[in-house]
């Protein structure tokens, strides 16, 4: 894998040179395996990526928005590909760029972008996908009534009866997003013991520090937090974030959550020192301690 750069004094990578640079050079050297050709529903760009062979236990993933998972916990089921099962609850939206909304004005328009962005991104990790078909919140933000948390939970049931061995992930809530908050508490109540930390594109809500003060407030020590190496996964994840462009836009913005990965490594610092670990991780949480 080419040398990635460090984040610069602004806190993003150099665009267009360095990052870019290290991703283009990354797909042009890809052998070997089955090599995937995907383009950006968006852009029309074409990538390369490896695609993935999942074994072992199934996944279902309970996901608020269509790039969610891939935002935050893509890098571990790239570095350790598993049978996977996409649930979205939100899947219409008006969410987008302002600069691509004369183009994606109405809802209809845009979830339609935004589910073949999420094909797109999730056809390496041969995910199945499942749309609950729910809209998402608008700001500005206020709790979702606890009806719809009951109704969601009752849907997500009726899915996941389906996969009756699969272990469930969903996002930690470490932001504030009602959509969010919504779909981690509808997973508790099925079981979930695993979640993904839900800031890698935090700039979105607010400052990082302010939401996990929060966070940690209303979860207390109730969920452990661990560390997963991705350096490996690292540019083949910026792949998978390059099919997100009406979130992902301007282009830099998907630089964001590599350095987010580059920020969390950090504690695997001393580790690093004795056994080689790498540079770039996502952080999980598990409730009640260990698998």
């Amino acid at each position: 894998m080419p040398q990635l750069p460090v984040p610069d004094t602004d806190g993003i990578y150099r665009f267009p040179t360095d990052l870019l640079g290290a991703h283009q050079a990354w797909m042009a050297a890809l052998e070997g395996g089955q090599i995937m050709d995907l383009t950006a529903p968006l852009t029309g760009a074409a990538y390369r990526i490896t695609a993935r062979r999942p074994t072992g236990r199934p996944v279902v993933v309970i996901e608020p928005h269509h790039d969610d998972f891939v935002l935050s916990a893509a890098g571990h089921f790239l570095t350790h590909p598993r049978p996977l099962t996409v649930i979205t609850v939100f899947t219409r939206s008006r969410s987008v760029h302002p600069s691509l909304e004369p183009l994606h004005s109405d809802v209809e328009s845009v979830s339609r972008l935004r589910d073949q962005e999420a094909a797109s991104a999730l056809r390496p990790l041969a995910a199945d996908r499942v749309p609950l078909g729910h809209k998402d919140a608008d700001p500005p933000y206020r709790a979702h009534p606890q009806l719809l948390t009951s109704t969601i939970t009752g849907e997500l049931a009726e899915v996941l009866k389906e996969h009756p061995e699969a272990e469930l992930i969903a996002p930690a809530a470490v932001t504030r997003h009602p959509d969010h908050l919504l779909a981690h508490e509808a997973a508790r109540r099925l079981g979930c013991r695993w979640f993904w930390e839900d800031v890698a594109f935090w700039p979105t809500y607010a400052l990082a520090g302010c939401d996990r003060h929060l966070f940690h407030q209303r979860t207390g020590d109730t969920l452990t937090p661990q560390i997963a190496d991705i350096t490996g996964a690292v540019l083949d994840k910026l792949t998978l974030l390059h099919m997100h462009g009406s979130q992902m836009n301007p282009a830099p913005k998907m630089y964001r959550p590599i350095r987010h990965a580059y920020t969390v490594a950090a504690d695997m610092l001393p580790a690093g020192r004795d056994n080689g670990s790498g540079t770039y991780a996502e952080r999980f949480y598990r409730l009640g301690g260990t698998a």
